[in-house]
């Protein structure tokens, strides 16, 4: 469902991304993990098209993310939850992605319920959204087009734990009705319960990919990330 093979990205000669290659299948989460400036982002601004790969390819569906037929309504993805206009509505946010996605407004209803905003919270401008109920909307907003793939980077910041946990069964819902979901997240616990697969990045290249037990070796899976990207982190370096 989706694919990375043997991509790379240079910028103004620092290789952000070396040789990274991975596989997220239909029905499964893959938690995305590495420190800061380990090239997570990159990996999702390319595989969404929004930044192009130096060399290899990343696919969704078997095809770049633009050469999808109506891409919003295969894939939906969350990269910045603030990236909307302050003075609409949640509801208003919601009414243009369907709109553009041919989408009745029944199912603007249908989201806010999955998400868990109120009528209230609907009507509020997005300027004084929390950050978790932001998060909630650019969930609800990835998941418009009932999409076969979701990509999240960061979906977990500013969720309190019942919104945690609402998220956690989210994710495990979409896997098991066939999506294939790929989450970067530093709440490397939270993944811990929800991810079937794991991928550590450190210094753009991949250090480890696996199941949950297969990396941890019965040991946490903070332990296994610690170790793994000692050599990787900013702070280290």
């Amino acid at each position: 469902m989706i694919e990375f093979s043997h991509v790379s990205k240079v910028y103004r000669g620092v290789r952000a991304l070396d040789d990274v290659s991975f596989t997220v299948e239909a029905g499964s989460v893959t938690g995305f993990l590495g420190p800061n400036g380990a090239g997570k982002s990159t990996a999702l601004r390319i595989l969404t098209g929004l930044s192009r790969a130096t060399s290899g390819s990343a696919t969704v569906l078997g095809r770049p993310y633009a050469e999808l037929d109506c891409p919003g309504s295969q894939v939906g993805t969350l990269l910045d939850a603030g990236a909307q206009h302050p003075g609409r509505t949640g509801r208003e946010i919601l009414i243009l992605g369907a709109m553009t996605l041919g989408l009745p407004r029944s199912r603007v209803d249908e989201v806010l319920d999955l998400v868990g905003l109120t009528g209230r919270e609907a009507k509020r401008t997005f300027g004084g959204y929390s950050l978790g109920m932001r998060q909630r909307l650019g969930i609800g907003h990835a998941l418009l087009g009932r999409p076969r793939a979701l990509v999240l980077d960061e979906p977990a910041n500013g969720l309190d734990p019942q919104g945690i946990r609402w998220m956690r069964g989210l994710l495990r819902d979409l896997a098991g009705s066939g999506c294939a979901v790929l989450l970067s997240s530093h709440l490397l616990h939270e993944v811990e319960q929800v991810a079937d697969h794991i991928v550590m990045i450190g210094r753009g290249r991949v250090l480890a990919r696996g199941t949950v037990d297969e990396l941890s070796r019965g040991r946490s899976l903070e332990q296994t990330f610690l170790e793994l990207t000692a050599n990787a982190d900013r702070s280290a370096a």
